[in-house]
């Protein structure tokens, strides 16, 4: 089972669908939530979680006491994640410590040196 991984043009794709769209795409799970919220939270089946089939994301809502209010809330986190997903990361710049860095570091492992030569005693010179 050789599966690639979505590009940033399919992910942008995703983000430019409506909600509506994106809701086509994925499989909805209702389960009971945990946590605070006493009778209401053990009594019914208010959370929930989608996840977007052709991307393979899961997001899973419990904010609200409506299943309806927490469907909204997980399309609303997959259309942000979509759009996070979508923007190539930035091509990293290696860099060098300047000269003065490397000095003060010098100096700084210098002076704890001295410091730690400081607390022995004297005459312990083996």
């Amino acid at each position: 089972m050789d599966e690639e991984k979505p590009t940033y043009k399919a992910f942008a794709a995703w983000a430019a669908q409506s909600l509506e769209e994106v809701a086509r795409d994925c499989e909805v799970q209702v389960f009971r939530a945990t946590g605070p919220g006493g009778q209401g939270v053990n009594t019914t089946d208010s959370a929930v979680r989608m996840r977007h089939v052709p991307s393979g994301i899961a997001v899973t809502s419990r904010e609200s006491r409506s299943q309806f209010q927490n469907r909204a809330c997980c399309l609303r986190k997959l259309h942000a994640e979509f759009e996070r997903r979508s923007c190539p990361p930035k091509k990293r710049k290696p860099t060098k410590p300047t000269k003065a860095a490397r000095a003060r570091r010098l100096a700084d492992k210098r002076h704890r040196a001295q410091a730690k030569e400081r607390r022995r005693r004297p005459g312990a010179d083996d």
